[in-house]
């Protein structure tokens, strides 16, 4: 690949959402890739290669951490859990993965001489803002213990940045769309589900804006952010996202998008979380600019429904981290 400083990946989480994505498309870019996931909502995404190792293991674990930096000169770091219901279910297990365990990560990561580390934070760090463009320095007001933690997670990752260890800070918007790792509990793609599936889509409020992102667009984020000259990228925070809708707007795509009646159904709601984020740096910086929509991602998701590359999707609980973490056990 033209411009590759690395060349042995640690993914994070890389059987999850977004990482079953990125996974394969580091791969076919020549990379040498290992995985770490602890695999909660399965394997099925992450498919035997010649230069992919698994290390299924847990992020909280030293010998599984060890095992898995062996050779590795980068880390992307998405493992997580993931979004404000998920985390709520298991405040203690959220806290200790998504915060407890990620300074030892960090530190290991130096320790076995990684020379950039990328951090998957969220752009939910900044909380209500009334700003028409919210950048990457206006002040964070995270409003939840998940988006208080991501934000505390960033601290830890520039306290710990040295010559030699180079550390990025992507702050990305809600990601949706098809993956080989479905997830069918964000917004866009709820809004899909139902729409295809049920003809009827439940928008609770309306008015708040929310950033969202194609999870192709999300891939080349992260692919951007690892060639890019440690002399630009280091010690930076980056906003990614594509467009910034309305929750209704998106409902309406939907159901505009679908060859069936779709009815919307309006109800009040106290989720006050608005923003419209601005990527206009990494756009500046590193050239980076979205390719898909989010009327992309919703037609990607309507072809998996009508082909069947997704199995009972109303009632598959896979397709939700919630309902899989309430039927592991987590309460």
């Amino acid at each position: 690949m033209e411009g590759r400083i690395f060349s042995h990946i640690l993914v994070t989480g890389g059987a999850g959402y977004v990482g079953a994505e990125l996974v394969p498309a580091l791969l076919v870019l020549g990379y040498r890739v290992t995985v770490l996931d602890i695999c909660l909502y399965g394997m099925a995404s992450i498919g035997p290669h010649p230069n992919l190792t698994l290390v299924k293991g847990d992020i909280r674990n030293a010998d599984d951490l060890n095992k898995a930096m062996v050779h590795v000169d980068c880390v992307i770091h998405l493992a997580c859990i993931s979004n404000d219901p998920s985390f709520e279910l298991d405040p203690e297990l959220g806290t200790s993965i998504n915060l407890t365990a990620f300074e030892p990560l960090v530190r290991t990561a130096k320790a076995a001489n990684v020379k950039r580390f990328i951090y998957a934070s969220s752009s939910s760090v900044y909380g209500v803002k009334s700003e028409p463009e919210v950048t990457e320095n206006l002040e964070l007001e995270p409003l939840t213990d998940y988006s208080r933690f991501k934000a505390i997670g960033e601290k830890i990752l520039f306290d710990n940045a040295s010559a030699g260890f180079e550390v990025v800070v992507i702050r990305p918007a809600t990601v949706c769309g098809y993956s080989r790792r479905q997830r069918l509990d964000v917004v866009v793609n709820i809004f899909a589900n139902l729409a295809f599936n049920k003809g009827e889509i439940t928008v609770f409020g309306g008015e708040q804006l929310r950033p969202n992102i194609h999870i192709a667009d999300m891939v080349n984020s992260y692919l951007t952010v690892l060639i890019a000259p440690g002399s630009i990228v280091d010690q930076k925070i980056y906003n990614v996202g594509g467009a910034n809708f309305t929750v209704g707007e998106i409902a309406q795509m939907a159901a505009d998008l679908c060859d069936k009646p779709v009815n919307i159904i309006y109800q009040k709601s106290n989720d006050n979380r608005s923003y419209h984020v601005s990527s206009a740096l990494i756009k500046k910086e590193l050239g980076f600019e979205t390719q898909f929509t989010i009327r992309d991602a919703i037609s990607d998701l309507y072809y998996a429904f009508e082909h069947g590359l997704l199995t009972d999707p109303i009632s598959n609980i896979q397709y939700s981290n919630i309902k899989t973490m309430q039927h592991l056990g987590f309460e």
